[in-house]
């Protein structure tokens, strides 16, 4: 395994984990928006294994701000490294699987904010929109050299990432008791999600998205209404749901801040 990033403090922490596991790794910096350094991470892993099986790229930034007062500066860094990061990953990426012709897994990071608006991320929605279509048209064109292209989406994750944009109002294990599964979702639950696209058992696997939501896919959702009919079980209640659920933002674009990571 190759993990590259920017942080290298944290990279060398990643590898050390690896390898205490028993696995081979090794780490290289990078910066995802230069082309000049994807190339030489691609020479690099030509160099020392010959060739690339399983891409996943996962850089992403995020600004919460909105589009009037977001700057032509901001909105071309979050292109910069969501749409431009992506592209240049594919780009160096697919020469390497195509040594030998082994096939291969291509896996883009996107975001249940890239199937629907969220407001005051426009910007974050725009590039993880167009990461799951760019996966669609990848996956077209590799398809019958044997490489897969898919897309993921996570929902509400707890991670650092909602605290570090919104601060203490954003605690996702408070915001994951709003899903339908009434809980957020744990990283190795979208590891999981990432090895199955990665390994054999996603063979016909191709061009697609895989949401891991807990359910916020699937329309719109109160967990109060939910309760109220559990308890009452009445023809009242029914008419409940549907009353409220004309207020819920249909599918994902609520106000709430970052139930989208």
């Amino acid at each position: 395994m190759v993990a590259t990033d920017f942080d290298q403090s944290a990279g060398a922490q990643v590898v050390a984990d690896l390898t205490k596991q028993g696995h081979k790794a090794m780490f290289l910096t990078q910066d995802v928006t230069s082309e000049t350094r994807w190339m030489e991470v691609a020479s690099e892993i030509e160099h020392r294994y010959g060739r690339l099986n399983v891409l996943v790229s996962n850089a992403g930034i995020a600004l919460d701000v909105s589009i009037v007062d977001m700057s032509l500066v901001d909105w071309r860094r979050q292109i910069a490294v969501n749409l431009d990061g992506v592209f240049l990953s594919v780009k160096y990426s697919l020469p390497l699987m195509r040594i030998r012709r082994g096939g291969g897994s291509i896996i883009l990071m996107s975001s249940i904010a890239g199937l629907s608006g969220v407001k005051r991320l426009a910007g974050y929605c725009a590039t993880k929109g167009g990461i799951r279509l760019f996966a669609k048209a990848v996956a077209l064109e590799c398809a019958s050299e044997g490489i897969r292209v898919n897309s993921v989406h996570p929902g509400t994750i707890v991670t650092p990432i909602p605290k570090k944009l919104y601060g203490a109002v954003a605690d996702p294990i408070e915001l994951g008791k709003r899903e339908p599964l009434g809980r957020a979702g744990q990283p190795m639950e979208v590891a999981q999600g990432v090895l199955y696209l990665a390994s054999d058992a996603s063979s016909y696997v191709t061009g697609t998205e895989l949401a891991i939501d807990g359910g916020r896919c699937a329309g719109p959702y109160s967990r109060k209404t939910d309760a109220r009919v559990a308890a009452t079980g009445s023809s009242n209640a029914t008419r409940d749901i549907e009353l409220q659920s004309e207020g819920v933002s249909s599918g994902l674009g609520t106000a709430d801040p970052c139930e989208h990571f």
